[in-house]
């Protein structure tokens, strides 16, 4: 009886060593992460000086700035962004009343953008001389909106200045401010 035990166990054995092993899972998943990051931030850049002529009492100068150009590089899902412009009072001498050209004669229009890349809606806020606004308090200059990812937007700008009769002659200096949020 221990023969035929031992023989049904070998047997089993045998038959369970050539069986193999059991079936066992031959696939598996990873789950995998990446991070993208984003090559830099919202930021503008403006010329650093600009000359738009000269006048007299009574008349209008106007010139471009040069070019102004907002650069988005946030890789944003909604890269939105508003540029926006203000001027200062133009002022030569002792800044004096004769001596001072007040921001409220200020204007600006944007012009369309002269070039832009990426997903979505560039929008100038003035697209044309007749939509010219006054910059005494923060105009909108340019917009984005829509698409993903990065972005820019270059546009050359147009200031005017009214010049009040009773200005005095001489250099007058104002500052020209653009921003982007």
């Amino acid at each position: 009886m221990r023969r035929k035990l031992l023989a049904g166990a070998v047997g089993i054995a045998a038959a369970l060593a050539l069986a193999g092993p059991a079936a066992a899972d031959t696939s598996g998943s990873t789950i995998v992460t990446l991070t993208v990051d984003a090559a830099g931030g919202l930021s503008i850049t403006v010329p650093s000086t600009a000359n738009i002529g000269h006048g007299v009492e009574g008349s209008s100068v106007s010139g471009q700035l040069g070019p102004v150009t907002v650069l988005d590089q946030r890789g944003s899902l909604t890269p939105n962004w508003t540029a926006s412009v203000v001027s200062t009072d133009f002022v030569t001498g002792g800044g004096t009343s004769g001596e001072t050209i007040p921001s409220i004669n200020v204007l600006y229009w944007s012009g369309p953008a002269t070039a832009t890349a990426g997903g979505g809606t560039f929008t100038p806020g003035q697209p044309n001389a007749a939509s010219q606004v006054i910059i005494n308090v923060p105009r909108t200059a340019m917009s984005h909106t829509g698409g993903t990812g990065n972005n820019f937007a270059t546009w050359n700008p147009t200031l005017v200045v009214n010049i009040p009769v009773g200005t005095v002659q001489g250099v007058y200096t104002g500052t020209v401010t653009h921003s982007v949020f």
